[in-house]
């Protein structure tokens, strides 16, 4: 099937689906009515189990503005352990030099794996050469 596309849903469509079957609807009933496979339905309720109506995202890669956003609010949500101990009143400037650091310290770690190839690759013996006249690594193309 070429020319098939996937349906994409909505995660209102998702979030009704999955509390029709919460509510105690037969998956297969669900499926049958909605036209999904009853796999699919099963994905969708593991998913809200585990996290709730945030779990239901579309499929495929979230647009800039989405990813971003959510980015921003993880870093902007104060940890369990900060909860826990009552500090959950961090500062939001102290936290985006921490993800700004944690950013650098990634990069930083990128370059020194580029690095240390090059290096490795500039201390390499050359391959030896066969000098002028020699056999060829591979036959002439012509017959």
């Amino acid at each position: 099937m070429p020319g098939r596309r996937f349906r994409i849903f909505s995660r209102a469509f998702k979030e009704a689906a999955v509390r029709r079957i919460l509510a105690g609807e037969k998956i297969r009933a669900v499926a049958d009515e909605l036209r999904l496979r009853p796999q699919l339905l099963y994905t969708w309720r593991d998913c809200y189990e585990q996290g709730g109506a945030d779990a239901l995202v579309p499929r495929g890669r979230p647009p800039k503005a989405v990813a971003w956003a959510r980015r921003r609010a993880l870093v902007q949500q104060p940890s369990r352990q900060a909860r826990a101990y009552g500090h959950a009143d961090t500062e939001p400037a102290r936290d985006s030099r921490l993800v700004e650091l944690e950013r650098k310290v990634g990069q930083q770690a990128v370059e020194l794996d580029f690095f240390e190839k090059a290096l490795r690759h500039v201390k390499e013996p050359p391959r030896p050469s066969g000098g002028r006249g020699a056999t060829a690594s591979s036959r002439s193309s012509t017959r």
